[in-house]
């Protein structure tokens, strides 16, 4: 009898058919926590909803969804590491707009289809941990508090400028019209429709926030350009809005193309919650696009307005030549109407400072959930703050711009001026009926 193999094999070959049988054994051990390179998982979700207790769950939204996973084993693949898990990147699971139920249930399932090929490769899965984004109560009463409060004082600040505008002989230049707009879409973003999603389930909410915010950036972004143009004194015939469509025009088309990205995730979250833009590859790569180059957008906007502060101010300093004639009480009440002038200019490219950084920071803030480890951490005193500051600005603006009645000195009140002793500040106002006093610098006739 020749008898068994294992009796008959040599002792190498025994050796080699040992090791290739224990490798297959710690593959066997290893291949069911294996997750393929660009695997994808998809996931059978519902979402549902009661007030009480003992009622029906009524569901909101179900879908069937599809997420990439980029998981790494931070450890040697051995046997020594078996039962270790594999670390993954957090993955978008859904958006709300509104929370106006008590209660809320999420069903989550992974099916399994191997001739679909549906969830095969992406490993045996252990543990799934959802992170969860909210405003805290704290946060929330403060916020609905300055809303509440902003809201009124900003309204009756544009009434109150409006009806000054409205009482004098002459139209209202673009300055002042532009103005108006400013306030008209500062109490937009300040209505508080908040209070409404505490008792009605609008699920509009985050699209109408962004929508309304949007409006505002591009209304505030286009005032600085106007309102810095309209002082450059270049002799230029500006008082016309289609002067600014160069530098406007941009504005109003870059605030459309984030409109329309919104659209694309926002619009579809108000039918699917689950729905996110950052789930497939080509929406990463748009949404980042997107952020990238908004962001260097901002920047190149603010590179161009700071250009423009400093062509306002060198005019500026080409005018105080003409100080020194004028008479003592003259010349110091132009000396602080200039100092006034230049302070407000530095407020206004602090204020666009803030915004932009703001916009930038809350793009790469709302963004960081979807590419990885790089974070920015914001507090609430950022949100509030910016919030507050606009609010100031807006109030500031209107007030500090709005006709005064009121006249400075004998020469004004007897209506008689001399033009070699006027100076100009803008190239807007030169009408004799209630200029304010920033607008007291007539005359291009000092020029001519």
């Amino acid at each position: 009898m020749a008898g068994a193999i294992i009796e008959n094999m040599s002792t190498k070959k025994l050796v080699i058919l040992g090791v290739t049988l224990l490798l297959f054994q710690a593959l066997a051990f290893m291949v069911g926590g294996l997750i393929e390179e660009g695997a994808v998982v998809t996931i059978d979700v519902g979402l549902a909803y009661r007030d009480d207790l003992f009622s029906e769950w009524t569901e909101m939204a179900h879908s069937f969804e599809h997420r990439n996973l980029n998981c790494n084993f931070t450890a040697e693949k051995t046997i020594e590491n078996e039962g270790r898990y594999y670390v993954c990147d957090p993955l978008p699971f859904m958006e709300v707009g509104s929370v106006a139920h008590k209660y809320y249930l999420i069903n989550i399932r992974l099916p399994v289809n191997e001739r679909k090929k549906v969830n095969i490769g992406i490993g045996e899965i252990r543990d799934i941990r959802l992170v969860s984004i909210h405003q805290n109560g704290g946060f929330t009463q403060v916020w609905f508090a300055m809303k509440t409060f902003l809201t009124p004082s900003i309204l009756i600040i544009m009434i109150w400028y409006w009806r000054r505008i409205t009482l004098m002989t002459r139209p209202p230049v673009l300055l002042e019209k532009v103005i108006f707009a400013l306030g008209i879409s500062m109490t937009f973003i300040n209505i508080p429709v908040e209070w409404f999603s505490v008792g009605f389930n609008w699920t509009w909410m985050l699209l109408f926030g962004d929508i309304r915010q949007g409006i505002f950036y591009s209304m505030l972004l286009s005032f600085w350009i106007i309102f810095c143009g309209e002082h450059l004194m270049d002799q230029m015939e500006r008082n016309r809005f289609s002067v600014y469509w160069k530098q406007v025009g941009p504005i109003v088309f870059g605030s459309f193309c984030l409109f329309i990205f919104d659209m694309c995730e926002r619009g579809v979250q108000l039918t699917n919650p689950f729905y996110s833009i950052w789930a497939s590859d080509v929406g990463t790569e748009l949404a980042m696009s997107f952020i990238i180059v908004a962001g260097i957008c901002a920047c190149l906007y603010f590179l161009f307005l700071c250009f423009m502060v400093f062509q306002v101010f060198r005019n500026i300093s080409g005018k105080r030549t003409s100080l020194p004639a004028m008479s003592k009480a003259r010349r110091l009440h132009y000396e602080g109407l200039i100092f006034r002038f230049k302070f407000l200019m530095l407020v206004t490219l602090t204020c666009a400072a803030m915004t932009i950084i703001f916009f930038i920071i809350s793009q790469v803030n709302e963004g960081h959930w979807h590419w990885g480890d790089r974070t920015v951490q914001v507090n609430s005193a950022f949100f509030t703050g910016i919030y507050g500051m606009w609010n100031l600005y807006v109030f500031a603006i209107m007030f500090l711009y709005a006709p005064s009645h009121k006249r400075y000195g004998k020469e004004q009140s007897s209506g008689q001026s001399t033009s070699g002793e006027d100076i100009q500040l803008t190239t807007t106002i030169t009408h004799v009926d209630g200029p304010t006093e920033l607008y007291k610098m007539t005359g291009k006739e000092a020029q001519e």
